[in-house]
């Protein structure tokens, strides 16, 4: 564990109300981590270049593909051009380097985390969550709770088709003591804090604007910006050197 507790925030699919979502967390002085594939096959709209330079001036921004296509539905030469297409446009839009892969949908296998560390990636995050520790390998970087209206069974089926159980069984104990999702949160964020993890919240834009729950997550990042200080509000870049078992690709499905 660090020795102070850390939030950490992941924006994906890159969707044009990403702006909006960057103009909250600078409100608040919060870091993040946008992944931002080049189109989406899904028809969803998608930041233009100038967009996509304008997010990488304040925050870490990470490849989602070349067309938010699902990894394990492709084979693998797809799967490749998939992610290394997706890495050298998003570098070419932006004109720097870049680090962080996010599997779209969460959904991957073995030879992908094999492909984004051949593509150059540094790390990869997953959709897995109940995590507040930060040891996790290299490119299975977990997270704590999507800013989403799940219930409860939704959180405990995560729980049982994702692994790490004994890592998750806490947050999963705790994240069950109510029904209000937002309190769930909160208590997530509580159990990160007294246990000087990571608490690691994302969510996607278009969400957040369907579902009307921008005042929900200004409250949230209030709370946070309450708890944590400014120095542990950090991007996913940096857990990379705060873990302690990062350093291979795991074996296990």
């Amino acid at each position: 564990m660090s020795a102070l507790p850390r939030f950490s925030m992941s924006v994906d699919d890159g969707h044009p109300l990403d702006l909006r979502m960057a103009d909250l967390l600078q409100s608040h002085e919060i870091k993040a981590t946008f992944y931002l594939p080049i189109t989406n096959q899904e028809g969803a709209p998608v930041l233009s270049a100038a967009s996509m330079r304008e997010l990488s001036r304040s925050f870490e921004v990470g490849s989602h593909t070349r067309s938010h296509r699902f990894l394990n539905t492709l084979h693998g030469a797809e799967a490749w051009r998939e992610i290394i297409d997706g890495k050298q446009q998003l570098q070419d839009q932006l004109g720097e380097e870049v680090e962080g892969f996010c599997y779209p949908g969460g959904r991957y296998h073995h030879l992908h985390k094999l492909q984004v560390r051949s593509a150059g990636f540094r790390y990869a995050r997953t959709t897995q969550n109940l995590r507040i520790d930060l040891e996790f390998p290299l490119y299975e970087m977990p997270t704590t709770a999507q800013f989403y209206p799940h219930t409860r069974s939704v959180f405990f089926r995560n729980f049982i088709s994702q692994r790490h159980w004994r890592k998750r069984s806490e947050a999963l104990s705790v994240s069950l003591a109510s029904d209000d999702w937002l309190i769930r949160l909160q208590t997530l964020l509580d159990l990160a804090i007294e246990q000087r993890g990571v608490f690691h919240l994302w969510c996607h834009s278009i969400d957040i604007e369907k579902l009307q729950l921008w005042n929900q997550l200004d409250d949230f990042l209030s709370r946070v910006t309450r708890q944590i200080g400014k120095d542990q509000r950090v991007h996913n870049r940096d857990l990379i050197a705060a873990g302690s078992d990062v350093s291979t690709v795991d074996s296990s499905q």
